[in-house]
């Protein structure tokens, strides 16, 4: 079941790539040359047929673990699409993300176990916090590239050091919720050490963000997803052993 409902989200999240590189193509086609469209490796057509079957895929996967995860499915990919034709290259892009980042371990949870454990509600408060930091930090990677197009992001809209100050500051809040409540549930060393791993490579990431060269943001906001990543399996293995 569990690697059921993983290839489930695989498939919802290649159906919002796939889209967001539909629509983004005529964009790449001058700042960003080598992403699939504009580099002639995939057609539009080609792109919008992989959109179209694995959200099909996904959603098929999907209801096998009943309506309410096949509703969970379709939030998934709204938000999502919502994300590709509306909220990208505007100052709301953030929200998708810190909307939308809390819905994957609600739907691979409830989807396995048909309910939520207790500890969801505070991991999904912290997540909203997480997509929205991660969102942040990912617009300051194309702040460059916004800005001579012409188009709009919160990275503009709040400028170079107060979006990395802001981002920063919303991964630092992570960090210390996550860490207190391992110290407070008292959990196992391998744990603490997975988290505190997830820290550093956080941390890294947000020095790296302190560049403003747009090669390094790229990398700072994928280290910071790594680390968040780390931090939050890290996270759940400290409350599961408690």
């Amino acid at each position: 079941m569990a690697a059921r409902l993983g290839v489930a989200m695989f498939a919802l999240q290649a159906s919002i790539g796939a889209l967001n590189d539909v629509v983004d193509a005529p964009r790449d086609g001058g700042s960003k040359p080598g992403k699939p469209i504009p580099a002639g490796l995939v057609s539009r057509s080609t792109a919008q047929a992989v959109a179209a079957s694995a959200a099909i895929v996904g959603l098929a996967l999907s209801a096998a673990s009943g309506v309410a995860t096949l509703g969970l499915a379709v939030v998934v990919l709204a938000i999502g699409y919502a994300y590709d034709l509306f909220a990208k290259g505007t100052t709301w892009s953030w929200l998708p993300f810190a909307v939308g980042i809390p819905l994957l371990p609600v739907f691979g949870w409830y989807g396995a176990a048909g309910t939520l454990a207790p500890v969801f509600a505070l991991l999904v408060p912290v997540a909203v916090i997480t997509g929205a930091a991660l969102a942040i930090a990912n617009a300051r990677a194309d702040a460059e590239r916004d800005a001579a197009s012409g188009t709009d992001s919160v990275a503009i809209r709040l400028g170079a050091e107060r979006s990395w100050m802001l981002a920063s500051g919303l991964l630092v809040a992570v960090v210390v919720i996550a860490i207190a409540t391992l110290v407070a549930w008292k959990a196992p060393v391998s744990a603490i050490i997975g988290a505190v791993a997830g820290v550093a490579v956080i941390g890294l990431g947000i020095a790296a963000g302190r560049d403003s060269r747009p090669a390094r943001l790229e990398r700072a906001w994928e280290l910071q997803a790594v680390g968040v990543g780390i931090l939050a399996a890290a996270w759940l293995a400290g409350w599961a052993a408690t």
